[in-house]
């Protein structure tokens, strides 16, 4: 099942969803973001590899970098007279010289709903 996006009217899934009509496809679309890893939320996040418990820090700004690459894929797929995206697919990675930064990977198909 599919769902809309938060900021737009622009429907967005991870399948090809059964029962929605789809007028054309318009090609493959992404949108990255990349996030650096903040020496304070390091070290709370050291903290709590000792003590337990979840890293809230990190897990913000990785949502934060998720709706930046969805946003991303949005726009390209608005570029092409895209309504939609499906198939989308998300990637994480670790990057940077001390595996300091993650980026956030989404891309999927434009298509142009009935």
């Amino acid at each position: 099942m599919g769902w809309f996006s938060k900021s737009t009217n622009f429907f967005l899934s991870t399948t090809t969803p059964p029962g929605i009509e789809m007028n054309q496809y318009l090609g493959v679309v992404n949108g990255e973001a990349i996030i650096g890893a903040n020496i304070f939320r390091d070290m709370f996040a050291s903290v709590r590899d000792v003590v337990g418990g979840r890293a809230g820090g990190y897990e913000r700004a990785l949502a934060g970098a998720r709706d930046a690459a969805v946003e991303g894929l949005i726009e390209a797929a608005k570029e092409l007279g895209a309504n939609g995206v499906i198939g989308i697919d998300f990637d994480y990675e670790v990057m940077g010289e001390n595996n300091g930064m993650m980026m956030v990977a989404v891309s999927g198909t434009a298509v142009k709903l009935g």
